[in-house]
């Protein structure tokens, strides 16, 4: 039977799809702004009040450039790369929970879907590098695919105390958890710092922007993209941040939880707002190391220290629980 449930789920799919991307939208802009303001420039001022409408200028920008496909590539995955590529980021939210009811599936899995998702995105980015014929597509691919795969393994393993405690995969049980106790980032520090670091690298964001290194590869996998295709390949990495962040808040900072002042979904926002301003600051003040340097802090310093809050989660749940 169709229930209301099944309907109020239908009716959120499109207003969460396009709020997504118009945030991803308006965050261009934004990082743009703060940007400007922590290294003392102007940043865009120019179109629009504050040069808020720049990023608007240059979606139209990108509509209206020729949409051009390199005739020494395989066409067909170079169309499929940047669908994929977005179309995982904005299935991953089909199970964040903004608030107790606001959300389109509630999954006793949902955390295992978001990491299935975020896996789904690596395909799209080394399809779009192999697609291309170009070397240095070619080996911003492979490099991207190479350090997605690596950070997978500590971005789920970094989560797994924050599961023990919870003793659950579904996101509303995790944020419930942490309502008449402290908020994870107390008890799972190790892991919360990991998950961000795992995070950085899954995303491409900076100073983890390895595999599309200007001053080495061009631009890395997207060489050879314009028009939508790499407005879609851009928008998939502004929308992989909000996800990024939406998870933190629901994680290890109580999600929706606040006081009854502001109403939950409010809360949800600031706290997602607050930890997007703080990966834009990142970018500024931290400089980018080498790929070698990035891949032996995952396997030699990452993974030890994952394991190591893994044993002793696992120590305090058992003399608190068992």
């Amino acid at each position: 039977m169709f229930g209301i449930e099944d309907f109020w789920s239908y009716a959120l799919i499109l207003p969460v799809a396009l709020g997504v991307l118009l945030g991803a939208l308006v965050l261009v802009w934004w990082e743009r702004r703060l940007l400007g303001w922590w290294q003392d420039r102007l940043g865009p001022n120019r179109v629009g009040w504050f040069g808020s409408l720049q990023a608007l200028a240059d979606l139209i920008k990108l509509l209206t450039k020729d949409d051009w496909l390199p005739p020494f590539g395989d066409r067909v995955f170079f169309i499929l790369a940047p669908v994929i590529v977005t179309a995982a980021m904005l299935l991953a939210f089909v199970v964040v929970p903004f608030t107790p009811v606001l959300v389109i599936v509630e999954s006793n899995i949902a955390l295992l879907w978001f990491l299935a998702m975020s896996a789904m995105a690596v395909y799209g980015v080394l399809l779009g590098g192999l697609s291309s014929n170009n070397k240095y597509a070619l080996l911003g691919g492979l490099r991207a695919a190479a350090q997605m795969v690596t950070y997978e393994v500590f971005l789920a393993l970094s989560i797994l105390g924050v599961v023990m405690l919870s003793g659950s995969f579904s996101l509303i049980d995790i944020v419930e958890n942490q309502r008449d106790g402290f908020w994870h980032f107390i008890p799972q520090a190790v892991g919360l710092v990991i998950f961000v670091i795992a995070g950085l690298a899954e995303t491409h964001r900076l100073p983890f922007d390895l595999p599309e290194a200007e001053h080495e590869l061009t631009a890395g996998f997207h060489t050879e993209y314009s028009g939508m295709k790499f407005g879609l390949i851009m928008a998939a990495e502004y929308v992989a941040l909000i996800l990024l962040c939406c998870l933190i808040v629901i994680l290890f900072f109580g999600g929706w939880l606040g006081p009854s002042f502001l109403p939950p979904v409010v809360w949800f926002g600031v706290k997602v707002v607050i930890v997007i301003n703080f990966f834009i600051l990142l970018r500024a003040a931290i400089p980018r190391p080498r790929y070698d340097q990035l891949m032996s802090l995952g396997w030699k310093i990452l993974l030890p220290l994952t394991l190591l809050n893994i044993l002793a989660t696992g120590a305090w749940v058992l003399a608190t629980q068992g």
